[in-house]
């Protein structure tokens, strides 16, 4: 598999033998999202299927809150945030737990703690915990164009752990490569590592694609290996001064030692029409098939798949607070979504949040 080792040298020897001191530049701030959801299934210990997002029914309490401090100068860069959260709580409950230290009670307080040093101009190694390079939509729903989110973001990494070299090639180009401990771990649970990648191209205003990948083994110490490859397309538009498109495409495959390969994919689209300088509207529609159980094992031989649709209203105020409110169904091929009386084939949620952005500039 891969050789961290190798890999860093490879690094070092790039740095330069002397740096020069700039100014750091420190900022600090905070963020809390507060949320209500109706779940149409009413789940009986209240925790919402398939979501790690306002993951509570009929309770109010909190998405996520994080506080968190930021350093940008010439030659180096950082950031590090601590959260807690429904979210959080739902989100690392599988952080591997192998020996006395590390596992989900300590991984899960760590949203970002990232060290960047810039080895020459356009070219940056970061090393630490940080934001995932594969999708669209953000861990911070204040970032995204609707509050829940999709599946196809549900399940790929929001975070990831280990070292990343990102190169500017050109105003319009830019590139990743990633040496991780895996698919969404800080805690490893096992002896090989995993590779990343992306490349995000502008080849105008208004006008972004990518494509992100993936390779790795993702089973524990002492399992037969299944290796996990993913590639996402992503495409950002904006054919209007009030309109923005995000499509998503994405592909994953698990091939075994021996037997036959697992492959789950997805599809999704999301429009956001911006009514007033305040208030938006926001709408999606997505495809999410996993018939093998790679990432959503259901008991139902049909496996998972679902259509889903939404339709929010943001209101977002320059003082930080926004006020969110999103209606989503979900269709499903099978009876997979649990309620008070068994499993049915679609339900649907109302959510609504508040949620506030706190920043001190030095």
């Amino acid at each position: 598999m891969i050789r961290p080792f190798r890999f860093l040298a490879t690094i070092a020897v790039a740095l330069p033998a002397a740096a020069q001191t700039p100014q750091p530049i420190v900022r600090v701030g905070g963020f809390a999202d507060a949320y209500y959801v109706w779940d149409l299934g009413r789940p009986a210990l209240r925790d919402r299927a398939f979501t790690t997002q306002a993951v509570r029914h009929d309770e109010f309490n909190i998405n996520l809150a994080h506080i968190e401090a930021t350093l940008s100068a010439e030659r180096v860069r950082g950031r590090l945030a601590l959260q807690a959260g429904t979210a959080v709580q739902a989100n690392y409950a599988g952080e591997p737990a192998i020996g006395a230290n590390s596992g989900p009670s300590l991984s899960r307080s760590i949203q970002e703690a990232v060290v960047g040093v810039r080895v020459r101009p356009g070219l940056w190694v970061d090393g630490g915990v940080f934001f995932s390079h594969i999708g669209q939509e953000s861990w911070i729903s204040r970032d995204n164009p609707t509050y829940t989110r999709s599946f196809t973001a549900e399940y790929t990494p929001y975070y990831s752990s280990g070292v990343k070299v990102t190169w500017a090639a050109s105003p319009k180009i830019t590139a990743q490569l990633h040496l991780l401990n895996g698919w969404q771990n800080i805690s490893e649970n096992n002896e090989r590592k995993a590779v990343g990648a992306r490349i995000d191209w502008t080849p105008r205003t208004g006008v972004s694609v990518g494509w992100a990948g993936f390779r790795g083994d993702e089973q524990p110490e002492g399992s037969a290996r299944r290796i996990r490859d993913f590639h996402q397309l992503v495409a950002r538009l904006e054919p209007r001064s009030d309109l923005t498109l995000w499509l998503t495409a994405d592909r994953g495959w698990e091939r075994p030692e021996t037997g036959p390969t697992a492959t789950w994919g997805s599809l999704t689209a999301i429009a956001e029409r911006r009514l007033s300088p305040t208030l938006s509207l926001a709408a999606r529609v997505e495809r999410y098939v996993d018939r093998d159980g790679v990432l959503i094992p259901v008991p139902d031989p049909e496996g998972f798949a679902v259509t889903s649709a939404s339709l929010g209203l943001n209101l977002r105020l320059p003082e930080g607070v926004q006020w969110r409110t999103e209606a989503r169904g979900y269709w499903s091929d099978a009876s997979v979504w649990p309620d008070r009386l068994g499993s049915r084939r679609s339900t649907a949620a109302l959510v609504t949040s508040l949620s506030l952005t706190l920043s001190a500039s030095p």
